[in-house]
Order: structure tokens, then C-alpha cells, then sequence
């Protein structure tokens, strides 16, 4: 949460963290995200919406009005500019947002680049894709780490969008669905509990 609240304030972007309540979530679990908000200067409300609705989520809705009143003209930056080599864009996105040390490009990922910069693309901006799962290529690689290498091993084209899409890692676009539907997998145990979802 550390390094996505830095990137937002590398943004200029007023932030509020939700803390969203759950079942079996403690009281002293509740603080302790309450407290790093607190200590990171940051606002935050805790969000029953999970169990309660649209009502559960009124102090969260009541702290982002608050947010906006008070910060009426942020002061927005982007991560690269819009005159940056494609290249110099997927380099500062690895680097201010993800944390990487450096890129590297496969053959492929670097013919497909050249090919599309011959079409004329080479001024549109980028769109990383990359496992949701870490800040890094390496779905395994957790938390906010430093000093690695985001690998491109490729790059696709949205030209009706207006972006290049340079694909980090395996990261698997749509439509990629899986050979087995991860419904098979969900169950209701003896108590009574969904498991099977993560």
C-alpha cells in the first residue's frame, strides 16, 4: 500500500483508502490499516459495503466528497511525457510506478516495436500488461520489491484505442481464458463458507 500511495502522490492525485470490512476481519486489523493511513497522511474510512450495501459504504462516499472539496485543482503529472521515445515511456513506468531497476526486450518484443514505430505509431502511449498479482513481471515476486528487471517479451498494437501494449513477462491477454472454468474449483464446505475463490 506504501508504494501505490507514493505513486499517486507522484501523480498529484488526492487519495482515500478504503478499508473494506469483512466478516471475520478484527477490530485490531481495522486499526492497524487505520493507523498506517494516519501515519502515511493519507485519508481513509472503513466500508462495510460487503455486508450492508450502498449504507455500508456512506462514510466511505462522505470522506471522497470531503476529498474532492478540499483538493479542487490537483496539480496531475504523468509518469513520462507524451514526447518520450516509446522506449524512454515503458522505462519510466517500470522505474517511478513499478520499481525496476531496468528493461529488457525479447527479439520479438523488439521487432514488433520496430515495426509498429515504421507504421507511424511511435507517438502513441503505453499500456503495460502484466500480472495483477506484483508490482514486477514475477507473479511470485510479492510486495514492493527493488533492484529487478521488467521483461518485454512482447508488444501488440491498438491502433483503434491509440496505444501500444507492451506485455511484460506471460502475462496472458484477453480473450485467454483458462482450458478448465475456475467455477469448477468454488465450493460451499460444511460450515457453510464459499471456498476455492483465491
Amino acid at each position: 500500500m506504501e508504494k501505490h500511495l507514493g505513486n499517486l502522490r507522484a501523480f498529484g492525485v488526492p487519495a482515500v483508502v478504503a478499508i473494506n470490512r469483512f466478516p471475520k476481519d478484527t477490530g485490531e486489523e481495522l486499526s492497524l490499516l487505520q493507523a498506517f493511513c494516519q501515519q502515511q497522511g493519507v485519508a481513509s474510512a472503513i466500508s462495510d459495503a460487503f455486508s450492508k450495501g450502498g449504507e455500508g459504504a456512506a462514510t466511505l462516499a462522505a470522506e471522497v466528497v470531503r476529498t474532492i472539496e478540499t483538493n479542487q485543482s490537483p496539480s496531475v503529472r504523468s509518469a513520462y511525457s507524451a514526447s518520450d521515445s516509446v522506449e524512454r515511456k515503458i522505462s519510466k513506468i517500470a522505474q517511478v510506478v513499478y520499481g525496476a531497476a531496468d528493461v529488457e526486450y525479447s527479439q520479438r518484443a523488439k521487432d514488433q516495436l520496430a515495426q509498429f514505430c515504421a507504421w507511424g505509431y511511435r507517438d502513441l502511449p503505453v499500456c503495460i500488461a502484466k500480472t495483477q498479482y506484483s508490482l514486477s513481471d514475477n507473479p511470485k515476486l510479492l510486495e514492493a520489491p527493488v533492484d529487478w528487471t521488467l521483461h518485454i517479451s512482447d508488444v501488440k498494437l491498438s491502433a483503434g484505442a491509440g496505444f501500444l501494449i507492451p506485455v511484460a513477462g506471460s502475462a496472458m491477454l484477453m480473450p485467454g481464458l483458462p482450458k478448465e472454468p475456475r467455477a469448477f474449483e468454488i465450493t460451499v464446505d460444511e460450515g457453510g463458507e464459499i471456498v476455492g475463490l483465491l
